[in-house]
């Protein structure tokens, strides 16, 4: 489907213009202010509906605009009415060959319309990352926006997971573990538990060792109590019998403790705690080497961790990154060898930038031809920064694929060229069009 007349009625710059294309190459020329661009934006606003109509669509001193473009199935109309201030209402209407009316006028246009606004000369301008864009639309299916959002995600998750892997490695090689250090803690608690023993020990001793000495002391004081009461029994005769008595069982009771002595056994050798205490002080300078090793150990696995999260992270990336990839080789792209680098197209292996101007050209137009498979209509602004070559490549493709391709440029060879001026087309009489 293509345009086979354009009317247009104080849209912009323009006063009243009637084109009828001849041709698939359509070349709008004029001098810059004249109404060029307002010619091909009336072919835009009238199919693509509300969004993308300017603020001021109608031409200063108009109360109304018209625009009507008649694609031979079908007949568009769209209307402009200036309300108050600057604000203005627009309407379409959308008949078939037989003028019956569409219930749904834009909803049909939506679906036939497809990327009028793609200009090929826009797409050779663009940079690496606004063309890898506008190429996205020939893989459907693919969600690159959620596959870019994720990957953006995980990168930066795996940088954070990364840095944290160095940090802990670092720390666990800067902990120094003395060789020879065992695995396991050595136990000071029995130690300390023998060291326990071995003070207890020796305390008995000493406590024994006073009671025996204290024994001797009491030895010699019953022996002198003896010695006083026989003494005293010579001068207290009447006293005798009782200190007799008394002497007897002094003696008697000093026997059995003498008795008690010589049959005790010899008190056993006190125990050295030196070696002990240098057993203990030993044991906590392995233990704190192990706790360094632990500590080492603990901090290694958790750098294990992060660095098993971070090849998870990368996986997760380049098995996304691998969707895409295949979702782009099975697409049906519209140039053959272009291909999707990291931020910009490739054709034939390299950056499109890099294509020389004829290849750019061709691949650009290729890629607006197949982006509006049902309206055959392109535009193209700028073309006055098209060479002679390059409008001849633009109307051999055009010619080719049977697309009509619009192109505003400030001058042309061409006889079929089409000149606006002053917002009429050169040479044509100015006539209103007819109301619906």
């Amino acid at each position: 489907m293509k345009i086979f007349r354009l009317e247009a009625e104080n849209v912009k710059r323009l006063k009243a213009v009637s084109i009828t294309p001849d041709g698939n190459l359509v070349e709008i020329t004029g001098r810059n202010g004249q109404g060029k661009s307002s010619v091909l934006d009336a072919i835009w606003w009238a199919l693509s509906g509300t969004k993308p109509i300017q603020a001021v669509p109608i031409r200063k001193g108009q109360d109304e605009a018209r625009i009507r473009l008649d694609l031979g199935e079908i007949r568009v109309t769209r209307t402009f009415k200036k309300r108050d201030g600057a604000e203005f209402t627009t309407a379409v209407v959308v008949e078939n060959a037989d003028g019956a009316r569409f219930a749904r006028p834009q909803e049909l246009l939506d679906k036939l319309l497809g990327q009028l606004s793609f200009d090929p000369l826009a797409f050779t301008r663009m940079d690496g990352r606004q063309q890898l864009d506008a190429m996205k639309r020939f893989v459907p299916g693919f969600d690159f926006a959620g596959t870019e959002k994720a990957n953006k995600d995980d990168f930066a998750g795996r940088t954070e997971v990364n840095r944290s892997a160095k940090a802990l490695r670092a720390q666990a090689d800067g902990i120094t573990v003395p060789s020879g250090t065992p695995e396991a803690r050595i136990d000071t608690a029995a130690l300390v538990a023998e060291m326990e023993q071995a003070g207890e020990h020796n305390t008995d001793i000493e406590r024994r060792r006073g009671r025996r000495e204290q024994a001797e002391r009491a030895i010699e004081a019953y022996a002198e109590t003896a010695a006083g009461s026989r003494n005293r029994a010579a001068a207290l005769r009447k006293e005798a019998d009782e200190a007799e008595a008394r002497a007897d069982r002094d003696d008697a009771e000093a026997g059995r403790i003498r008795a008690s002595l010589a049959e005790a056994s010899a008190l056993p050798d006190p125990i050295d705690t030196s070696a002990l205490r240098q057993r203990i002080a030993a044991a906590g300078e392995t233990n704190a080497a192990v706790a360094r090793r632990e500590e080492r150990d603990r901090i290694d696995a958790r750098a294990k961790e992060a660095e098993a999260k971070a090849a998870a992270l990368t996986k997760a990336i380049e098995g996304r990154v691998a969707g895409m990839r295949s979702a782009i080789a099975q697409a049906d792209l519209p140039v053959p060898g272009i291909a999707f680098g990291d931020d910009e197209i490739l054709l034939n292996g390299v950056p499109f930038d890099q294509a020389s101007s004829a290849e750019q050209l061709r691949t650009s137009v290729a890629i607006a031809m197949a982006a509006n498979p049902k309206l055959r209509v392109i535009r193209v602004q700028d073309g006055s920064l098209l060479d002679a070559e390059a409008m001849a490549i633009l109307g051999e493709m055009a010619d080719a694929a049977d697309c009509q391709v619009w192109v505003e440029c400030v001058q042309s060879g061409r006889s079929t060229a089409i000149v606006i001026e002053d917002g009429e087309v050169l040479g044509a009489t100015a006539t209103p069009i007819a109301a619906e």
